[in-house]
């Protein structure tokens, strides 16, 4: 299985988008926190299953 990562800077904003390969996305305007919070998937801090964090 291929896990995939990715992480986006969202337009007119200083927020990163990161989304995990099991579909879940995080904010974040510092790079190191939102590949912390990618990397402990499956316990996304904040993550509730089905919402967008």
């Amino acid at each position: 299985m291929s896990r995939r990562f990715q992480v986006v800077w969202e337009p007119g904003s200083d927020l990163l988008v990161g989304v995990c390969h099991c579909g879940a996305e995080g904010r974040a305007t510092d790079p190191a926190e939102i590949w912390r919070w990618l990397l402990s998937h499956p316990d996304h801090p904040g993550h509730r299953a089905g919402h967008e964090h």
